[in-house]
């Protein structure tokens, strides 16, 4: 065991972080009131690699990638991106850096496209505003080739959002973001809003990105059984705390925080008889005490962090052994 806990731990070190976020906190405010959003998150993302955040709804998955993306202003922490902390004033050449190289396909594809415009002009607007080709005709092959590649036809250009299928319009908020050639995208539940066999298809097709041209990916979702498909590594996050980080297959096999469990149990399995018999485990915060002895998210054994306090730690590592 010991040596599989070294290689994890060496695996780890050779690899490039692009995205570290630090203490990350996010308030929102109304008149006198505020309400924390999200507190103390911390994660880093490897070059190359999908990592995954998942939690019900409310649980703050979507306000960490908003806050990702300067689409929410952040109270507390540090976000830095390629090395350079971008939560913060940033010159004119810095930000175009930013906005050139972070991405995001958002969770409602038809709110996020403009129903006025042309399916050329959404895809080409990023190209424009960085002068991104030479000339209109390579323009128009780039918008072309990003149709093409997440399954669509040249001559959809020439059409409008509402003329598309929700998966339809799905693809074109990815080719939209893929045309910019990002380092890091930014997938906010891009498959909730679908059915079942477009789902399918939208993950084969970022999975084929990251193969094919090393893409990173923050994939955020709610649902365990599609981030363990599509995911290097996945966060859990509850009430805006990361609760459990580990690697997906760790995470499967070695779940150890109880709101985990609960998520592990809420699984729907594909036989009726054993999907009639299983026990949801339920997660009842009130029966965790931490008036004294205080969680802190640290981690248990190389790549797997857990928020817990110390009594806690003592449990999940008999349970490990």
């Amino acid at each position: 065991m010991s040596n599989v806990n070294e290689q994890v731990k060496n695996e780890s070190s050779e690899k490039e972080v692009l995205l570290e976020v630090k203490d990350l906190g996010v308030t929102f405010y109304q008149g006198r009131r505020e309400f924390e959003a999200v507190k103390h998150v911390n994660f880093e993302v490897y070059k190359g690699e999908t990592f995954s955040i998942v939690g019900e709804s409310g649980s703050g998955k979507t306000t960490i990638g908003r806050a990702i993306m300067r689409i929410h202003p952040t109270s507390s922490g540090d976000v830095i991106f390629m090395g350079k902390k971008i939560n913060q004033k940033l010159t004119k050449e810095e930000n175009r850096d930013v906005i050139r190289n972070l991405q995001m396909v958002f969770q409602d594809p038809a709110a996020s496209l403009n129903e006025r415009a042309t399916i050329d002009y959404i895809v080409s607007e990023g190209l424009r505003n960085f002068n991104l080709f030479k000339d209109e005709e390579d323009r128009a092959q780039k918008v072309t080739d990003a149709l093409t590649a997440v399954g669509l036809l040249p001559e959809h250009a020439r059409r409008y959002p509402h003329e598309f299928s929700g998966g339809q319009r799905q693809r074109i908020g990815i080719a939209r973001a893929m045309v910019m050639e990002p380092s890091l995208l930014i997938a906010d539940e891009p498959i909730s809003a679908l059915d079942v066999s477009i789902r399918a298809q939208v993950l084969n097709l970022l999975n084929k990105f990251k193969e094919d041209k090393g893409l990173t990916q923050i994939f955020i979702a709610h649902d365990l059984s599609v981030v363990r498909y599509i995911s290097d590594r996945i966060a859990v996050i509850h009430k805006g705390e990361i609760v459990e980080l580990a690697p997906t297959e760790e995470l499967f096999l070695n779940c150890l925080h109880p709101y985990t469990k609960s998520l592990m149990s809420a699984i729907p399995l594909p036989d009726p008889q054993i999907e009639k018999s299983k026990s949801l485990i339920v997660y009842e915060e009130a029966m965790h005490d931490y008036s004294i002895d205080k969680p802190k998210f640290q981690e248990i054994k190389p790549g797997h962090f857990i928020l817990a306090n110390e009594a806690e730690m003592e449990k999940y590592r008999k349970e490990l052994k």
